[in-house]
């Protein structure tokens, strides 16, 4: 049956939209493009509805200004409605992080997609810097949450703001993942490259809201091209790892 992405974390300003953004052109390139499906239900900044190329439906999920959780019925239809073989990348804003999780947990609605055969994943961002240690207690909610146990959980980790580590240990000597090291699906590392080059370039395709296929092959300069060809290469290795197709 069909895959589903959720990319959940209740920090704002961490690379969630990337994540999402990278998910749908990765899965785009494994597969045909027509069985790629892309939402957004970020109340406050929907930036995945911003690339034209992806298609993304928005998903109004307010009423009086208020998150309405019942506007997620919708959204199990759509997924439930998805034939065998597609993809769905639902990226979820920090503003309805707990509504949503409530949603799910309350209608079992994990259990219930894992019943009619489809693949259900998880994804959140851990990012160095100050949001450190409240991203890794929006990763530890879906862990805790028994609702989501039969989720596939992936980790992205983003370094943009800073390495990934407390008192000089990595990731994977932290307390969480020791913890539920048998429950991580995949661990991914998003490429950190020098800032003021890599990362310019990164920023104005991002701010550009287009694909990296498209900017690859745009009149960037043809160093700028290069370097974004590159860093797309490392991060569709990184991808390649966790098997999502």
């Amino acid at each position: 049956m069909a895959s589903v992405h959720f990319i959940l974390q209740g920090k704002g300003g961490v690379g969630k939209s990337l994540v999402a953004s990278m998910l749908v052109q990765f899965l785009r390139t494994k597969t045909d493009e027509s069985l790629v499906h892309c939402i957004d239900t970020d109340p406050v900044n929907q930036t995945l509805a911003g690339y034209k190329e992806f298609n993304a439906e928005s998903l109004n999920i307010l009423r009086d200004e208020v998150i309405d959780e019942r506007s997620f019925d919708k959204l199990m239809e759509i997924i439930f409605g998805l034939p065998d073989e597609d993809h769905l990348v639902i990226d979820n804003g920090a503003s309805s992080f707990v509504p949503l999780c409530a949603y799910l947990t309350e209608n079992q609605a994990i259990g219930l997609l894992k019943d009619a055969g489809h693949t259900v994943y998880m994804h959140s961002v851990i990012t160095g810097g100050q949001a450190i240690q409240d991203t890794l207690r929006s990763l530890r909610l879906l862990f805790d949450n028994a609702g989501f146990k039969a989720a596939e959980i992936v980790t992205w980790l983003n370094h943009y703001f800073g390495e990934v580590e407390m008192n000089g240990s990595r990731f994977e000597d932290f307390q969480i993942y020791r913890d539920f090291s048998e429950r991580f699906r995949a661990l991914i590392e998003i490429p950190h490259r020098k800032q003021s080059t890599f990362g310019r370039d990164l920023e104005g395709v991002l701010a550009e809201k287009i694909s990296f296929e498209a900017a690859i092959h745009s009149t960037r300069s043809i160093m700028e091209r290069q370097r974004l060809k590159s860093w797309w290469a490392a991060a569709c290795e990184v991808m390649e790892l966790a098997h999502f197709v």
